[in-house]
């Protein structure tokens, strides 16, 4: 067995049309990402001054999610203008001077869409709440009169995801439907102005030479309100319901998806789509079929301890999943909803062996029980070794690649979340991964901007820095830019093929003779034959130490 670093010829581009198959793509959260005017809110301009950075990194697509007129009810998912950018941000000039810079660096675009529900400030909600009852402007959402006496109470006895009831009520005594929070009303997607006003901003951002789009709660616009309406107490669990469900995953909603990609196929490349749709992994794949969005988010390593039987069954069900129907797995850790992975692969199991999210950890301001900073680090690196090397696309969260801890500390009232006020405290929120990154190691706001950040960034930011990683080769941030760059030598077709023998361990090859071995189990373990081109941490010898991922060739 040998060691090295050296880069592997590249073996094959996949076509412009199946970028998507096996892409990284890296998510930008737009309101945390860079601030080019110090008013403590990123924006577009300063994505754009970040390029160069995000060129570094060697991805090949940014996911950017919502950066349109919104009065931030839901960070951005409370849509007022679904084809324009909120003055606070930019303007429509600066996004398609970022669509130049990205694909001037030979960057995709994906951008994200939310056509569930709009906010409260959207010119059709606002024009339904003048109109009245029975209205066409009504019509585009979902308006039901209320139960009890005079109406007062709400329709059904529904709860909203963020807490509360789902209903909320009108001066005039009607009820709308909210599945989230109150500013942001259900569309009716049994209304064709709502199917036809999407397929117009499909075209008008497909127009503006956005690559992709990345669907907001994909498996909710469908919806069975039959009278009368059930109580949630006999409603079937989202995850058994197969289609059964009056809320989530609805056959009817791939109908609506027919319509999308027909648009998206319209377009030289096609567009791409890929699905937010929490659903059995088996009914995933009408989300992603040829005729659908084409790929759809798999959840379920990022809901899986650090555990190698629960990772290989992970691995294997969706790959074989992907083969069906002619797509490619996608693979995520962290995104902007959910406790950073090296953080939770620092806490403890959960003593009832659910995965360990993190919530009961925020609730504490991140003190009970104590992370371990060094193991959560340590997996995390090995995880992303082990997500690089697999077929597919891998989505990066930002600050992911620096290594960048969950905040948990932050008071309650600076928090935003509309999940921490409607369920009165009980769950802290998203806030903790949403906090604007650090770019130096000091300054008012570690380089975020000249000014503050809308979040507050904790003292020990600095240290999880760019430039405080910039020039350590043993660093995070190193090493994610050495995996992109050798990830995209060795890369070839899609494939896999498992090697069995070391016992808590997961070793697979892929087409060339890429291997990728991981150590879950408490000692280190043997080495096959080949050189290694990178680990996620120093070799013991001529053995991987635990938690830790090597490539070999």
């Amino acid at each position: 067995m040998t060691s090295t670093e050296t880069q592997v010829i590249q073996s094959g581009d996949p076509t412009d049309a199946d970028w998507w198959r096996q892409a990284v793509v890296y998510q930008i959260y737009p309101r945390s990402f860079a601030d080019s005017n110090g008013d403590g809110v990123g924006d577009l301009p300063g994505i754009i001054s970040r390029v160069p950075y995000l060129t570094s990194l060697g991805i090949d697509a940014v996911w950017l999610s919502p950066f349109y007129p919104s009065a931030l009810a839901d960070g951005g998912y409370d849509v007022d203008d679904y084809r324009d950018v909120d003055p606070r941000l930019g303007t429509l000039s600066d996004f398609d001077d970022l669509v130049a810079a990205l694909h001037g660096a030979g960057i995709k675009l994906i951008v994200d869409i939310v056509p569930n529900h709009t906010s409260n400030l959207h010119t059709w909600f606002q024009e339904a709440l003048a109109a009245g009852p029975g209205s066409a402007a009504r019509d585009r959402y979902i308006f039901r009169d209320g139960s009890g006496v005079e109406g007062s109470e709400p329709p059904s006895d529904w709860d909203s995801v963020f807490g509360g009831s789902a209903w909320a009520q009108t001066p005039d005594g009607q009820w709308y439907l909210h599945l989230f929070a109150a500013e942001q009303p259900d569309l009716n997607w049994d209304n064709s102005e709502v199917r036809d006003d999407f397929l117009t901003t499909l075209r008008f951002w497909s127009d503006r030479g956005v690559d992709g789009f990345r669907v907001d709660v994909a498996h909710a616009l469908v919806k069975d309100l039959t009278e009368p309406l059930p109580s949630k107490s006999v409603l079937p669990r989202q995850s058994e319901s197969l289609g059964a469900h009056p809320l989530w995953d609805r056959e009817g909603v791939h109908e609506i998806y027919r319509e999308w990609r027909n648009v998206l196929n319209s377009y030289d490349p096609p567009r791409s789509a890929v699905a937010e749709a929490f659903v059995p992994a088996a009914r995933r794949a009408r989300y992603a079929s040829a005729d659908g969005l084409g790929q759809a988010f798999n959840f379920d390593l990022l809901q899986a301890d650090w555990d190698f039987g629960k990772f290989r069954q992970v691995i294997e069900e969706n790959l074989a999943l992907a083969e069906e129907n002619g797509s490619s797995s996608t693979w995520v850790f962290s995104n902007h909803d959910v406790v950073r992975h090296a953080t939770r692969y620092g806490l403890p199991r959960d003593p009832e062996g659910l995965w360990q999210d993190g919530k009961a950890w925020l609730l504490s301001n991140g003190t009970e029980p104590t992370v371990d900073v060094e193991q959560g680090l340590r997996r995390a690196r090995a995880a992303v070794l082990l997500m690089l090397a697999l077929p597919g696309s891998a989505y990066l969260y930002q600050g992911e690649e620096l290594g960048l801890q969950e905040v948990g500390e932050l008071p309650a009232a600076s928090l935003q979340d509309p999940a921490y006020f409607r369920s009165k405290g009980a769950e802290k929120g998203r806030d903790g991964c949403r906090v604007p990154l650090p770019w130096t190691i000091g300054g008012l706001s570690f380089g975020f901007g000249s000014g503050g950040s809308h979040l507050l960034q904790p003292t020990w930011f600095g240290g999880y820095s760019v430039e405080a990683q910039e020039s350590d080769p043993t660093s995070t941030l190193s090493l994610y830019r050495k995996a992109l760059a050798v990830r995209r030598g060795l890369q070839t077709s899609a494939g896999l093929e498992w090697i069995d023998g070391v016992e808590w361990s997961l070793h697979f090859t892929r087409p060339g003779g890429w291997q990728s071995v991981t150590n879950f189990g408490a000692a280190p373990i043997e080495l096959p034959d080949g050189a290694v081109v990178l680990s996620s941490a120093p070799l013991d010898g001529d053995k991987l130490p635990t938690d830790t991922t090597a490539w070999l060739i």
